[in-house]
């Protein structure tokens, strides 16, 4: 039996989601981060586990979407939604489970009067900008900019 979207249950991000959301992020980065995920979904929990949903799809954590909503971070006054970080397990990509996500994180902005969403992206990460352009994204006025003060691994 194949699996459907009607299947996936979309809900709010709990702690016991750690260990699946460590799987699915070292099966996209190839890098086995426990600690980053723990503080992270500590973060979150604490913030809005509501901002932050997970794809489940017959009990298992497929997918997730962390997100967050600010003000005057930037120099921007606006109630600003951010996305911070998300993903699919490659072996469920292809199902609409990142646009079901992004959904319910749109709906939650909606709720909190988010005049706009925003997110960084890796300029090297075309797959993902194609993502983020197909739910309605497009370039911001905002340009990033970064300063290597040390070797990534070296502290000076």
């Amino acid at each position: 039996m194949t699996s459907t979207a009607q299947e996936i249950r979309i809900r709010p991000l709990s702690e016991l989601d750690i260990s699946r959301i460590v799987a699915i992020d070292e099966r996209l980065t190839g890098v086995y981060r426990p600690e980053v995920w723990e503080r992270r979904v500590g973060y979150y929990l604490r913030r809005d586990p509501e901002g932050c949903p997970v794809a489940e799809l017959d009990g298992k954590v497929v997918g997730f979407m962390f997100s967050d909503v600010r003000g005057g971070e930037f120099g921007l006054e606006e109630t600003t939604g951010w996305i911070e970080r998300f993903g699919v397990d490659p072996d469920y990509q292809g199902r609409s489970i990142g646009r079901r996500l992004f959904e319910s994180v749109r709906g939650h902005m909606t709720r909190h009067e988010v005049a706009t969403i925003r997110t960084l992206v890796d300029k090297n990460d075309s797959d993902l900008a194609a993502f983020l352009r197909a739910v309605g994204f497009d370039n911001a006025s905002l340009q990033a900019l970064e300063l290597r003060v040390a070797e990534p691994g070296v502290r000076g």
